[in-house]
């Protein structure tokens, strides 16, 4: 593996937490602090990345989502499995399904297995929306991992699994 190098100069250092942790007299472990701060500073500049990537196509990180998610199964969904599949509200997905609707993306029709609920399908204008940002989507999406090898690929995405699992920790009561 390659040796880690701090390229962000904003991002928290070992030295910063072991004085945060000291100074409420706390027993936590520094490093893993650290490594929780780092990635949650980090899942922070990605998205604001993510909108300025996705919005050269006239999209959210959100809209994307619902749209490719529609894509991967088989241009249907009802807003409740959106919601579901993408981790976020109904009524989040009401909004993205809003506007997505508003520019011809997506559109709502009665359910054929439910006859008093909707469900959001993917327009040919959508799909093709998809199509066209496909290319400079998964090059610039290769391109920011293009610093690790192959096997640190496979490592970071174990790793992250294992840190996604933890993410309650923060939001439990």
């Amino acid at each position: 593996m390659t040796p880690h190098r701090q390229t962000d100069p904003a991002a928290p250092s070992l030295e910063q937490a072991r004085r945060q942790i000291a100074r409420y007299g706390l027993t936590a472990d520094p490093q893993a602090v650290l490594v929780a701060a780092r990635l949650m500073a980090a899942g922070a500049r990605i998205g604001q990345a993510g909108e300025v990537h996705f919005g050269r196509f006239g999209l959210s990180t959100g809209r994307y989502r619902l749209l490719a998610d529609l894509e991967d199964h088989g241009g249907e969904k009802s807003p409740s499995q959106l919601a579901t599949s993408l981790g976020v509200s109904r009524a989040t997905v009401t909004g993205l399904v809003d506007g997505l609707e508003r520019e011809g993306l997506v559109a709502r029709r009665p359910s054929t297995d439910d006859g008093r609920g909707n469900v959001v399908i993917l327009t040919a204008r959508g799909a093709d929306r998809l199509r066209e940002l496909a290319p400079e989507h998964f090059a610039r999406m290769q391109s920011m991992v293009a610093g690790l090898s192959v096997e640190e690929r496979t490592v970071f995405l174990d790793l992250l699994a294992r840190i996604v699992a933890g993410i309650e920790a923060l939001a439990e009561d």
